[in-house]
């Protein structure tokens, strides 16, 4: 079975598309956002996939590509097009080519107009296609700078896209109007720049009189992913926080576990943010915590002590999980939620204070 993830950054408005085998457990994604790495690791160790490969559509303009980030955290192999111009690739790819994962496949089909390495990869059985920049959801990727070529993008998508069989569901790199695939069919039949009865020279005339300005970030995007999203001048990745041994979540939140921090109290503040009926209640709290209810945290943030990291904590982990995005916003960075709240605290038998049948110790 075919694991499946489509995911989405909202400050370019890219997609990541996640692709995994049910069986072997090996994966690959699809246009990757540097800033969006921590996410990305997040979901592939909570599926318990092993990435093998990032994969580019083409050299984007608009975000970086988190395609090195990646290899750092995981050893994944970097591939993209070869007629891309790009360095720092482990696979360079061609027309015909395929990238295994498990038992499953890509097929690499060059369609070049966007840029002069743009790739659509389509799923063995042709039951999907990811067609970067070049077909969008009843459009199409510019071809006014970084190679553009309309008559050649046409050609590419007529060529290699139209031919696969209508019900092949197409997914591009990006969209903004909150579309999230379609159809062979359904863009033959209605993109209102390629398909229908548009024949080449429509579609030329058509795309010469669009007026865009240039992506935002431009001049820094291109360079960084012709680098394959690897930082210049030999920066370094960012640093994860290291007052803890952390797990960040897809949910966007990192996480501390139990026995570290029951013998790391001393090190830490702990934050309990249930009710105060909850916190001496049957459940107790962990010795030496703060009680300081969701309900008032963003306006009694200032009044914690910054010098030590905040472990948020409640009955189960939900209402801590989002503590530390409300801490976050109040300029307070190192914080982590406690993974199943005192409800997991209790149940492996940690010391608390308060409570029915109390175990402190």
């Amino acid at each position: 079975m075919l694991i499946f993830r489509q995911l989405f950054d909202t400050t370019s408005s890219t997609y990541t598309y996640l692709l995994g085998s049910s069986a072997s457990r090996e994966a690959l994604l699809i246009d990757p956002v540097f800033e969006q790495a921590r996410r990305d690791a997040a979901l592939i160790d909570e599926l318990g996939l092993d990435l093998r490969w990032t994969l580019e559509t083409h050299v984007h303009a608009d975000h970086i590509t988190g395609a090195w980030l990646l290899k750092q955290r995981f050893g994944s192999c970097i591939a993209l097009s070869e007629a891309s111009g790009a360095s720092g690739a482990d696979r360079l790819l061609h027309h015909g080519d395929r990238v295994t994962f498990g038992r499953r496949f890509l097929e690499v089909r060059s369609t070049p107009g966007h840029t002069n390495g743009c790739v659509t990869y389509v799923l063995d059985g042709e039951s999907m296609a990811f067609t970067g920049d070049c077909l969008l959801i009843r459009g199409s990727g510019r071809t006014d700078f970084q190679q553009g070529n309309s008559g050649m993008l046409y050609r590419s998508v007529h060529a290699r896209i139209f031919s696969l069989p209508e019900t092949c569901l197409l997914y591009p790199a990006h969209d903004y109007r909150g579309l999230t695939a379609t159809s062979v069919a359904e863009e033959k039949k209605l993109n209102p720049r390629l398909g229908g009865e548009a024949d080449e020279g429509d579609y030329v005339g058509c795309m010469r009189a669009l007026d865009l300005p240039h992506p935002k970030k431009l001049a820094e995007a291109v360079p960084a992913n012709l680098r394959c999203g690897q930082p210049g001048n030999g920066a370094a990745a960012p640093v994860d926080p290291c007052w803890a041994p952390l797990r960040f979540t897809t949910y966007g939140v990192w996480e501390v576990e139990p026995r570290w921090l029951e013998e790391n109290l001393t090190e830490v503040q702990v934050v309990d943010v249930r009710e105060p009926a909850e916190f001496i209640g049957p459940y107790g709290h962990i010795r030496g915590a703060t009680l300081l209810p969701l309900g008032q945290l963003a306006q009694c943030a200032n009044e914690l002590v910054r010098t030590k990291p905040i472990v948020a904590v409640c009955r189960s982990g939900g209402r801590s999980a989002h503590a530390t995005t409300i801490l976050q916003k109040a300029g307070i960075t190192d914080v982590a939620s406690l993974p199943g709240g005192m409800l997991r605290w209790r149940a492996e038998g940690r010391c608390v204070e308060g409570g029915e049948h109390s175990q402190n110790r």
